[in-house]
Protein backbone atom coordinates (compact mmCIF):
# COMPACT_ATOMS: atom_id res chain seq x y z
CA UNK A 1 0.00 0.00 0.00
CA UNK A 2 1.06 3.61 -0.48
CA UNK A 3 1.91 5.69 2.58
CA UNK A 4 -1.31 7.67 2.19
CA UNK A 5 -3.32 4.46 2.44
CA UNK A 6 -1.20 3.06 5.27
CA UNK A 7 -1.71 6.28 7.25
CA UNK A 8 -5.43 5.51 7.30
CA UNK A 9 -5.62 1.72 7.30
CA UNK A 10 -2.38 0.00 8.42
CA UNK A 11 -2.76 -2.16 11.51
CA UNK A 12 -6.56 -2.12 11.64
CA UNK A 13 -9.55 -3.57 9.85
CA UNK A 14 -13.06 -3.29 11.33
CA UNK A 15 -14.06 -6.54 13.02
CA UNK A 16 -16.25 -7.97 15.77
CA UNK A 17 -19.97 -7.56 16.27
CA UNK A 18 -20.04 -3.79 15.67
CA UNK A 19 -17.18 -3.32 13.17
CA UNK A 20 -16.26 0.25 14.24
CA UNK A 21 -14.60 2.25 11.49
CA UNK A 22 -12.18 3.93 13.91
CA UNK A 23 -9.68 1.93 15.99
CA UNK A 24 -11.48 1.33 19.29
CA UNK A 25 -10.11 2.43 22.65
CA UNK A 26 -9.21 -0.61 24.75
CA UNK A 27 -8.97 1.15 28.09
CA UNK A 28 -8.06 -1.86 30.22
CA UNK A 29 -5.08 -2.57 32.44
CA UNK A 30 -5.42 -6.35 32.35
CA UNK A 31 -6.76 -9.13 30.08
CA UNK A 32 -8.61 -12.31 30.92
CA UNK A 33 -7.04 -15.62 30.01
CA UNK A 34 -9.18 -18.55 28.88
CA UNK A 35 -7.03 -21.00 30.82
CA UNK A 36 -4.09 -21.21 33.17
CA UNK A 37 -2.11 -22.87 30.38
CA UNK A 38 -2.67 -19.85 28.14
CA UNK A 39 -1.51 -17.50 30.90
CA UNK A 40 1.65 -19.55 31.42
CA UNK A 41 2.56 -19.43 27.74
CA UNK A 42 1.94 -15.70 27.34
CA UNK A 43 3.81 -14.67 30.47
CA UNK A 44 6.72 -16.88 29.41
CA UNK A 45 6.76 -15.03 26.04
CA UNK A 46 6.23 -18.27 24.17
CA UNK A 47 2.81 -17.20 22.88
CA UNK A 48 1.90 -13.79 21.48
CA UNK A 49 -0.83 -11.84 23.20
CA UNK A 50 -1.63 -9.27 25.84
CA UNK A 51 -0.96 -9.90 29.52
CA UNK A 52 -0.88 -6.45 31.12
CA UNK A 53 -1.01 -3.03 29.49
CA UNK A 54 2.41 -1.96 30.69
CA UNK A 55 3.91 -3.95 27.82
CA UNK A 56 1.09 -4.19 25.31
CA UNK A 57 -2.46 -3.05 24.56
CA UNK A 58 -4.69 -3.63 21.50
CA UNK A 59 -5.08 0.09 20.72
CA UNK A 60 -1.36 0.72 21.20
CA UNK A 61 -0.61 -2.29 19.01
CA UNK A 62 -2.53 -0.73 16.11
CA UNK A 63 -0.38 2.38 16.43
CA UNK A 64 2.80 0.28 16.46
CA UNK A 65 1.77 -1.57 13.31
CA UNK A 66 0.78 1.64 11.54
CA UNK A 67 4.04 3.47 12.21
CA UNK A 68 6.06 0.36 11.35
CA UNK A 69 4.25 0.26 8.00
CA UNK A 70 4.87 3.96 7.33
CA UNK A 71 8.58 3.57 8.12
CA UNK A 72 8.96 0.28 6.25
CA UNK A 73 9.97 -1.48 9.47
CA UNK A 74 9.29 -4.97 10.76
CA UNK A 75 8.38 -4.25 14.40
CA UNK A 76 7.59 -1.24 16.57
CA UNK A 77 7.28 -0.54 20.28
CA UNK A 78 5.33 2.50 21.48
CA UNK A 79 6.35 4.43 24.60
CA UNK A 80 5.00 7.25 26.73
CA UNK A 81 7.13 10.02 25.18
CA UNK A 82 9.67 10.62 22.46
CA UNK A 83 12.35 10.96 25.11
CA UNK A 84 11.58 7.49 26.46
CA UNK A 85 11.70 6.09 22.93
CA UNK A 86 15.23 7.46 22.49
CA UNK A 87 16.26 6.20 25.93
CA UNK A 88 14.92 2.66 25.50
CA UNK A 89 16.22 2.27 21.95
CA UNK A 90 19.76 3.07 23.10
CA UNK A 91 19.68 1.36 26.50
CA UNK A 92 18.83 -1.88 24.74
CA UNK A 93 22.12 -1.59 22.82
CA UNK A 94 24.49 -0.25 25.46
CA UNK A 95 24.16 -2.54 28.46
CA UNK A 96 27.49 -3.15 30.06
CA UNK A 97 27.86 -0.08 29.89
CA UNK A 98 29.07 0.70 26.36
CA UNK A 99 29.86 3.62 24.04
CA UNK A 100 27.74 5.67 21.62
CA UNK A 101 28.83 7.93 18.77
CA UNK A 102 26.25 10.71 18.39
CA UNK A 103 25.71 13.73 16.20
CA UNK A 104 26.56 17.08 17.78
CA UNK A 105 23.38 18.49 16.17
CA UNK A 106 20.70 17.07 18.44
CA UNK A 107 17.63 18.34 20.28
CA UNK A 108 18.68 19.77 23.65
CA UNK A 109 16.65 17.30 25.68
CA UNK A 110 18.43 14.43 23.95
CA UNK A 111 21.78 15.99 24.79
CA UNK A 112 20.67 16.16 28.45
CA UNK A 113 19.81 12.45 28.32
CA UNK A 114 23.12 11.44 26.77
CA UNK A 115 25.48 13.68 28.73
CA UNK A 116 23.83 13.57 32.15
CA UNK A 117 21.59 10.55 32.75
CA UNK A 118 23.47 8.15 30.49
CA UNK A 119 26.73 9.35 32.05
CA UNK A 120 25.32 8.37 35.43
CA UNK A 121 24.81 4.87 34.00
CA UNK A 122 28.41 4.76 32.80
CA UNK A 123 27.47 5.01 29.11
CA UNK A 124 30.05 7.11 27.27
CA UNK A 125 29.20 9.47 24.41
CA UNK A 126 31.40 10.89 21.65
CA UNK A 127 29.82 13.77 19.74
CA UNK A 128 30.83 14.30 16.11
CA UNK A 129 30.00 16.61 13.23
CA UNK A 130 27.01 14.95 11.57
CA UNK A 131 28.18 16.05 8.12
CA UNK A 132 31.70 14.57 8.44
CA UNK A 133 31.79 10.81 7.72
CA UNK A 134 35.46 10.67 8.73
CA UNK A 135 34.54 11.97 12.18
CA UNK A 136 32.07 9.11 12.66
CA UNK A 137 34.70 6.58 11.67
CA UNK A 138 37.37 8.14 13.85
CA UNK A 139 35.16 8.15 16.95
CA UNK A 140 34.51 4.39 16.94
CA UNK A 141 35.87 2.52 19.95
CA UNK A 142 36.07 -1.18 20.68
CA UNK A 143 32.85 -1.08 22.69
CA UNK A 144 30.84 1.30 20.46
CA UNK A 145 27.37 -0.18 20.20
CA UNK A 146 25.34 2.54 18.45
CA UNK A 147 25.44 5.51 16.12
CA UNK A 148 22.73 8.04 16.97
CA UNK A 149 21.60 11.01 14.90
CA UNK A 150 18.59 12.92 13.59
CA UNK A 151 17.58 12.50 9.95
CA UNK A 152 16.86 16.24 9.90
CA UNK A 153 18.50 18.11 12.76
CA UNK A 154 16.62 20.30 15.21
CA UNK A 155 16.50 23.23 14.52
CA UNK A 156 18.96 23.94 11.65
CA UNK A 157 17.53 21.23 9.37
CA UNK A 158 20.85 19.61 8.51
CA UNK A 159 20.13 16.46 6.50
CA UNK A 160 22.15 13.39 7.46
CA UNK A 161 24.06 11.45 4.81
CA UNK A 162 22.44 8.23 5.98
CA UNK A 163 23.97 5.89 3.37
CA UNK A 164 27.52 7.05 4.15
CA UNK A 165 27.05 6.91 7.92
CA UNK A 166 25.33 3.51 7.78
CA UNK A 167 28.13 2.06 5.63
CA UNK A 168 30.71 3.10 8.24
CA UNK A 169 28.63 1.72 11.11
CA UNK A 170 27.89 -1.62 9.47
CA UNK A 171 31.55 -2.16 8.63
CA UNK A 172 32.05 -2.33 12.41
CA UNK A 173 28.82 -4.20 13.26
CA UNK A 174 27.26 -1.10 14.80
CA UNK A 175 23.50 -0.37 14.42
CA UNK A 176 22.39 3.08 13.31
CA UNK A 177 19.57 4.66 15.34
CA UNK A 178 17.87 7.65 13.70
CA UNK A 179 15.45 10.13 15.22
CA UNK A 180 13.02 10.86 12.37
CA UNK A 181 10.71 13.18 14.31
CA UNK A 182 11.11 16.36 12.25
CA UNK A 183 11.02 14.79 8.79
CA UNK A 184 8.34 12.14 9.50
CA UNK A 185 8.22 9.06 7.25
CA UNK A 186 6.31 11.08 4.66
CA UNK A 187 9.52 12.93 3.80
CA UNK A 188 12.20 10.31 4.50
CA UNK A 189 12.30 6.69 5.63
CA UNK A 190 15.75 6.22 7.21
CA UNK A 191 15.49 2.43 7.01
CA UNK A 192 15.49 2.76 3.21
CA UNK A 193 18.89 4.48 3.42
CA UNK A 194 20.66 1.99 5.67
CA UNK A 195 19.49 2.88 9.17
CA UNK A 196 18.55 -0.02 11.45
CA UNK A 197 16.29 1.56 14.06
CA UNK A 198 14.07 4.65 13.89
CA UNK A 199 12.64 6.59 16.81
CA UNK A 200 9.94 9.25 16.94
CA UNK A 201 8.47 11.70 19.31
CA UNK A 202 4.96 10.83 18.14
CA UNK A 203 3.79 13.95 19.96
CA UNK A 204 5.08 15.99 17.04
CA UNK A 205 4.41 15.45 13.34
CA UNK A 206 2.82 12.01 13.63
CA UNK A 207 0.04 13.20 15.94
CA UNK A 208 0.04 16.74 14.60
CA UNK A 209 -2.38 18.26 17.10
CA UNK A 210 -0.34 18.74 20.26
CA UNK A 211 -2.88 17.11 22.58
CA UNK A 212 -1.01 13.91 23.55
CA UNK A 213 2.50 12.71 24.33
CA UNK A 214 3.95 9.58 22.81
CA UNK A 215 7.04 7.93 21.37
CA UNK A 216 7.82 4.95 19.21
CA UNK A 217 10.78 2.73 18.33
CA UNK A 218 10.74 1.06 14.91
CA UNK A 219 13.08 -1.83 14.13
CA UNK A 220 14.04 -2.86 10.60
CA UNK A 221 14.52 -6.46 11.76
CA UNK A 222 17.58 -6.67 9.48
CA UNK A 223 20.56 -5.94 11.74
CA UNK A 224 22.71 -8.98 12.54
CA UNK A 225 22.67 -9.48 16.31
CA UNK A 226 23.91 -13.09 16.13
CA UNK A 227 27.33 -12.49 17.74
CA UNK A 228 26.63 -13.62 21.30
CA UNK A 229 29.88 -12.16 22.61
CA UNK A 230 29.06 -8.71 21.20
CA UNK A 231 25.29 -8.82 21.74
CA UNK A 232 24.76 -11.06 24.78
CA UNK A 233 21.49 -9.32 25.68
CA UNK A 234 20.00 -10.63 22.41
CA UNK A 235 21.97 -13.66 21.25
CA UNK A 236 23.17 -15.27 24.49
CA UNK A 237 21.05 -17.45 26.81
CA UNK A 238 19.46 -15.52 29.67
CA UNK A 239 18.32 -16.79 33.06
CA UNK A 240 15.25 -14.59 32.66
CA UNK A 241 14.32 -16.60 29.57
CA UNK A 242 14.92 -20.03 31.12
CA UNK A 243 18.41 -20.13 29.59
CA UNK A 244 17.27 -19.44 26.06
CA UNK A 245 18.02 -16.30 24.02
CA UNK A 246 15.76 -13.65 22.54
CA UNK A 247 17.28 -14.38 19.15
CA UNK A 248 16.44 -18.07 19.48
CA UNK A 249 12.87 -17.29 20.51
CA UNK A 250 12.02 -14.32 18.33
CA UNK A 251 14.43 -14.26 15.41
CA UNK A 252 14.43 -10.94 13.56
CA UNK A 253 12.06 -9.48 16.19
CA UNK A 254 14.57 -10.07 19.00
CA UNK A 255 15.71 -6.44 19.37
CA UNK A 256 12.13 -5.13 19.49
CA UNK A 257 11.26 -7.81 22.04
CA UNK A 258 14.23 -6.73 24.17
CA UNK A 259 12.95 -3.15 24.15
CA UNK A 260 9.44 -4.32 25.06
CA UNK A 261 9.97 -7.25 27.43
CA UNK A 262 12.87 -5.80 29.42
CA UNK A 263 13.04 -2.02 29.21
CA UNK A 264 9.39 -1.13 28.67
CA UNK A 265 8.39 -3.82 31.16
CA UNK A 266 10.99 -2.99 33.83
CA UNK A 267 11.11 0.82 33.55
CA UNK A 268 7.46 1.32 32.69
CA UNK A 269 7.24 4.31 30.26
CA UNK A 270 3.97 2.95 28.89
CA UNK A 271 1.87 4.76 26.28
CA UNK A 272 -1.72 5.23 27.44
CA UNK A 273 -4.33 3.67 25.09
CA UNK A 274 -6.17 6.99 24.81
CA UNK A 275 -2.95 8.68 23.72
CA UNK A 276 -2.37 5.96 21.13
CA UNK A 277 -5.86 6.55 19.78
CA UNK A 278 -5.18 10.28 19.58
CA UNK A 279 -1.93 9.72 17.68
CA UNK A 280 -3.68 7.33 15.30
CA UNK A 281 -6.27 9.99 14.53
CA UNK A 282 -3.50 12.45 13.73
CA UNK A 283 -1.59 10.05 11.49
CA UNK A 284 -4.64 9.72 9.24
CA UNK A 285 -4.14 13.33 8.11
CA UNK A 286 -0.32 13.25 8.02
CA UNK A 287 0.00 13.11 4.20
CA UNK A 288 -2.27 16.13 3.79
CA UNK A 289 -0.60 18.07 6.61
CA UNK A 290 2.90 17.34 5.36
CA UNK A 291 2.08 18.64 1.89
CA UNK A 292 0.43 21.83 3.20
CA UNK A 293 3.29 22.56 5.57
CA UNK A 294 5.89 22.11 2.84
CA UNK A 295 4.12 24.64 0.63
CA UNK A 296 3.88 27.10 3.52
CA UNK A 297 7.55 26.70 4.45
CA UNK A 298 8.57 27.39 0.86
CA UNK A 299 6.35 30.48 0.69
CA UNK A 300 7.61 31.93 3.96
CA UNK A 301 11.27 31.40 3.12
CA UNK A 302 10.87 33.14 -0.22
CA UNK A 303 9.25 36.18 1.38
CA UNK A 304 11.42 36.47 4.50
CA UNK A 305 14.83 36.24 2.84
CA UNK A 306 14.94 39.92 1.96
CA UNK A 307 13.85 41.27 5.35
CA UNK A 308 16.60 43.43 6.90
CA UNK A 309 15.99 41.95 10.34
CA UNK A 310 17.07 38.48 9.15
CA UNK A 311 20.66 37.67 8.24
CA UNK A 312 20.16 33.96 7.50
CA UNK A 313 17.48 31.32 7.08
CA UNK A 314 18.54 27.76 7.77
CA UNK A 315 16.68 25.38 5.48
CA UNK A 316 17.87 22.85 2.87
CA UNK A 317 15.67 24.33 0.16
CA UNK A 318 18.16 27.22 -0.03
CA UNK A 319 21.31 26.77 -2.12
CA UNK A 320 23.34 28.33 0.70
CA UNK A 321 22.41 25.55 3.14
CA UNK A 322 25.11 22.88 3.59
CA UNK A 323 22.54 20.11 3.03
CA UNK A 324 21.04 21.58 -0.14
CA UNK A 325 22.39 18.96 -2.57
CA UNK A 326 22.07 16.05 -0.15
CA UNK A 327 18.45 16.95 0.57
CA UNK A 328 17.61 16.50 -3.09
CA UNK A 329 18.58 12.84 -2.73
CA UNK A 330 17.49 12.03 0.81
CA UNK A 331 14.45 14.29 1.36
CA UNK A 332 13.19 15.35 -2.09
CA UNK A 333 9.67 15.96 -0.75
CA UNK A 334 10.87 18.30 2.02
CA UNK A 335 12.25 18.17 5.54
CA UNK A 336 9.14 18.84 7.60
CA UNK A 337 7.67 21.81 9.40
CA UNK A 338 10.77 23.38 10.97
CA UNK A 339 12.96 26.20 9.76
CA UNK A 340 15.38 28.41 11.66
CA UNK A 341 15.85 32.13 11.20
CA UNK A 342 18.89 34.04 12.39
CA UNK A 343 18.21 37.64 13.35
CA UNK A 344 20.55 40.55 12.70
CA UNK A 345 21.26 40.85 16.43
CA UNK A 346 20.30 38.97 19.62
CA UNK A 347 18.61 42.10 20.98
CA UNK A 348 15.87 41.63 18.37
CA UNK A 349 14.78 38.28 19.83
CA UNK A 350 12.56 39.39 22.73
CA UNK A 351 10.90 42.36 20.96
CA UNK A 352 10.04 40.14 18.00
CA UNK A 353 8.66 37.27 20.08
CA UNK A 354 6.61 39.53 22.35
CA UNK A 355 5.08 41.35 19.37
CA UNK A 356 3.72 38.24 17.65
CA UNK A 357 -0.06 37.99 17.65
CA UNK A 358 -0.85 34.81 15.70
CA UNK A 359 2.31 32.76 16.20
CA UNK A 360 2.69 31.27 19.68
CA UNK A 361 5.78 31.10 21.86
CA UNK A 362 5.78 27.38 22.75
CA UNK A 363 8.22 24.47 22.97
CA UNK A 364 6.70 22.03 20.51
CA UNK A 365 6.86 21.25 16.79
CA UNK A 366 4.55 19.55 14.33
CA UNK A 367 1.36 21.08 15.73
CA UNK A 368 -1.50 22.46 13.65
CA UNK A 369 -0.57 25.83 15.15
CA UNK A 370 2.57 27.72 14.19
CA UNK A 371 5.01 28.11 17.08
CA UNK A 372 8.25 29.94 17.69
CA UNK A 373 10.98 29.25 20.21
CA UNK A 374 14.42 30.54 21.16
CA UNK A 375 16.62 27.43 21.36
CA UNK A 376 19.49 29.04 23.29
CA UNK A 377 17.21 29.88 26.24
CA UNK A 378 14.56 27.19 25.84
CA UNK A 379 15.02 23.76 24.24
CA UNK A 380 18.84 23.93 24.21
CA UNK A 381 19.29 26.06 27.31
CA UNK A 382 21.52 23.57 29.17
CA UNK A 383 24.04 23.27 26.36
CA UNK A 384 27.40 24.92 27.00
CA UNK A 385 28.71 27.63 24.68
CA UNK A 386 30.93 25.02 23.06
CA UNK A 387 27.99 22.63 22.55
CA UNK A 388 25.85 25.41 21.08
CA UNK A 389 28.65 26.33 18.70
CA UNK A 390 29.10 22.67 17.68
CA UNK A 391 25.37 22.52 16.94
CA UNK A 392 25.64 25.69 14.84
CA UNK A 393 23.40 27.70 17.16
CA UNK A 394 23.75 31.19 18.56
CA UNK A 395 21.61 33.52 20.66
CA UNK A 396 20.13 35.21 17.58
CA UNK A 397 18.62 31.96 16.24
CA UNK A 398 14.87 31.34 16.39
CA UNK A 399 13.07 28.11 15.53
CA UNK A 400 9.77 28.19 13.69
CA UNK A 401 7.41 25.20 13.51
CA UNK A 402 4.97 25.95 10.71
CA UNK A 403 1.36 24.88 11.23
CA UNK A 404 -1.74 24.77 9.08
CA UNK A 405 -2.65 28.45 9.07
CA UNK A 406 -2.72 30.42 5.83
CA UNK A 407 0.91 31.32 5.05
CA UNK A 408 -0.13 34.86 4.15
CA UNK A 409 -1.34 35.39 7.71
CA UNK A 410 1.84 33.93 9.14
CA UNK A 411 3.95 36.16 6.92
CA UNK A 412 2.01 39.25 7.97
CA UNK A 413 2.50 38.40 11.65
CA UNK A 414 6.23 37.75 11.27
CA UNK A 415 6.73 40.87 9.17
CA UNK A 416 5.04 43.23 11.60
CA UNK A 417 6.97 41.69 14.52
CA UNK A 418 10.28 41.97 12.66
CA UNK A 419 9.52 45.58 11.72
CA UNK A 420 8.65 46.39 15.32
CA UNK A 421 11.83 44.76 16.65
CA UNK A 422 13.99 46.69 14.21
CA UNK A 423 12.22 49.95 15.00
CA UNK A 424 12.71 49.40 18.72
CA UNK A 425 16.38 48.54 18.24
CA UNK A 426 16.99 51.70 16.20
CA UNK A 427 14.94 54.01 18.42
CA UNK A 428 17.71 54.83 20.97
CA UNK A 429 20.16 55.57 18.17
CA UNK A 430 17.65 57.84 16.44
CA UNK A 431 16.97 59.74 19.65
CA UNK A 432 20.68 60.13 20.31
CA UNK A 433 21.29 61.52 16.84
CA UNK A 434 18.50 64.06 17.26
Amino acid sequence: MSQGTDAVHAGYRPSGDFRPMLPPLHNSAAYQFQSHAEAIEKFALRQAGFTYSRTGNPTVSILEQRVAALEGGAQAVATATGQSAVALSLLALTQGPKHIVASSSLYGGTVDLLTDTFADFGIRISFVDQADPAAWSGAIEEDTRAFFLESVSNPLCTVADLPAIAAIAHEHNIPVVVDNTLATPLNVRPLDFGADIVVHSATKGLAGHGSVLGGIVVDSGKFDFSDAARWPQIAAPRVRLNNTSLLERHGSAAYAMLVRSKFLHDLGPTLAPASAQGILAGIETLPVRAAHVQRSVTTLIGELLAHPGIVAIHHPSLSTHPSHELAKKITPKGTGCVLAIELAHPTLVSPLIDRLKLISLAANVGDTRTMISHPATMTHCRLSEQQLAAAGLNTATLRLSIGLEDPADLLADLTQALDHALEKALAPQTQGAS
